[in-house]
């Protein structure tokens, strides 16, 4: 399968209070915006990412599925998480579900939720233990 674009689609009841939240906290911008669906991409890094939120009300979703989402994690890998720990949680007063730290398992992170309850987890990628780095198929840290 040749695929175009991939991209999540938030389901909510909080349309507008979720753009806000993905718009000023991590650099999304419209793309579409109408009272029932938002488009958001994300252009300043290399590749455009994004992200759509939609009335968990609307027409288009099949009448047993309008439920808003639960369940779901977006990960955020950044350069530096201690900067973006030091913005989101302390200067934006972002919830902190769970504080950072370092895994064994390769990564530095702290988990925030957005306006949902959806898990927002801010990875910096570290090395890996010892008993962690034979389980990797290709080397996605660097030693510093």
């Amino acid at each position: 399968m040749l695929v175009n674009g991939f991209y999540p689609v938030i389901l909510t009841e909080k349309l507008e209070e979720s753009s806000n939240f993905y718009e000023t906290n991590f650099g999304f911008e419209p793309v579409f915006k109408s009272d029932w669906y938002v488009s958001l991409k994300m252009n300043e890094s290399s590749v455009p990412y994004e992200l759509a939120i939609i009335s968990s009300t609307h027409k288009t979703i099949p009448s047993n599925y309008r439920k808003v989402v639960q369940g779901l994690i977006l990960n955020f890998e950044v350069d530096n998480v201690d900067d973006e720990y030091e913005r989101l949680i302390h200067s934006e007063k972002l919830p902190i579900i769970q504080d950072i730290k370092d895994e064994d398992f390769g990564q530095r992170h702290f988990i925030t939720s957005d306006p949902n309850g959806i898990l927002i987890d801010v990875i910096q990628i570290i090395p890996p233990n010892e008993s962690y780095r034979s389980q990797f198929n290709e080397k996605i840290w660097s030693e510093k």
